[in-house]
């Protein structure tokens, strides 16, 4: 594969825009993947939740690029990688950027949150000064091994401070050296158009049904100018709903027969792995 970052880049460039699913270990990565996809997004609250977490910055940064590096090896292609706050103050972004590179991810985005922080789409976020955070995006474009590794700048602002604060920061964040500017929970269509008017790209979005940011189709988005579109849970909300369901029927009947259809086939559970390649590369290669 070519370096992720300049692959990532590229994609941005030749789509409009560019979707990337939410995923949060190697099976979840292998079929995106295998979807025809070209990019994924690694969701720090999806890899939370399937570790029985929270989304309140639990995961240790050395856990969470332990699991990087599956999802990068499952996934073949580009992967943006969520890096929370950095993981603590300007010195642990640099480590944080160091051992995401290393993981292999494309690049990773960081937010302007305080501690505890919690999902963007929760309330009772509190935020870091201006100059802290544009300090953590200068460490971390400092810190990055190669020039391609993307760095996105990730606003919070619109819930706690508003709209116009959340367009200072990001301008200030992206003097600061961002590749990308991230202004999460839009609430509005006209704040959705507002961004791309006001700020300059390339810009990502995070959009998902039931969030604070109004549904908007990928073309509008990318018509307003959005270069990566986010979709970071639905895949995993997908899978908690059905194992719900499963497990119900498990307690209640003693075995699943009741949602039959809920369940992949075993060819298919194999298949998702890609098992015949494994076990053909064994046969060629004696074991």
């Amino acid at each position: 594969m070519p370096v992720p970052g300049a692959s990532l880049k590229r994609l941005m460039a030749e789509s409009a825009p560019l979707v990337a699913p939410g995923v949060y270990d190697g099976l979840s990565a292998a079929i995106a993947r295998r979807a025809g996809f070209s990019a994924l997004y690694a969701s720090g609250g999806a890899i939370a939740r399937s570790m029985g977490l929270p989304d309140l910055g639990l995961v240790t940064m050395s856990e969470m690029a332990q699991r990087l590096a599956q999802i990068v090896e499952a996934a073949c292609i580009p992967v943006l990688a969520d890096a929370d706050t950095g993981h603590g103050t300007a010195l642990h972004v640099r480590r944080t950027v160091r051992s995401f590179e290393a993981a292999g991810v494309a690049g990773v985005h960081i937010e302007d949150q305080g501690f505890p922080k919690r999902c963007g789409h929760l309330a009772g976020k509190n935020l870091a000064a201006v100059a802290e955070m544009a300090g953590k995006i200068e460490a971390a474009v400092e810190a990055r091994r190669d020039a391609d590794f993307l760095i996105a700048a990730r606003s919070d602002a619109i819930a706690v401070e508003g709209f116009e604060a959340a367009m200072d920061r990001a301008t200030a964040y992206k003097a600061a050296g961002a590749d990308i500017l991230f202004i999460e929970a839009p609430e509005t269509p006209e704040q959705i158009e507002a961004i791309p008017e006001r700020l300059p790209g390339p810009l990502m979005i995070n959009m998902f049904r039931g969030g604070r940011t109004p549904a908007t189709p990928l073309e509008r988005l990318g018509a307003l100018g959005y270069a990566l579109v986010i979709i970071p849970s639905d895949l995993q909300r997908a899978t908690i709903q059905a194992m719900q369901h499963v497990v119900e029927a498990i307690r209640a009947d003693g075995d699943s027969a009741a949602v039959d259809a809920l369940l992949a086939p075993l060819p298919a559970r194999d298949d998702a792995v890609e098992q015949d390649d494994w076990l053909d590369f064994a046969a060629r290669h004696g074991g």
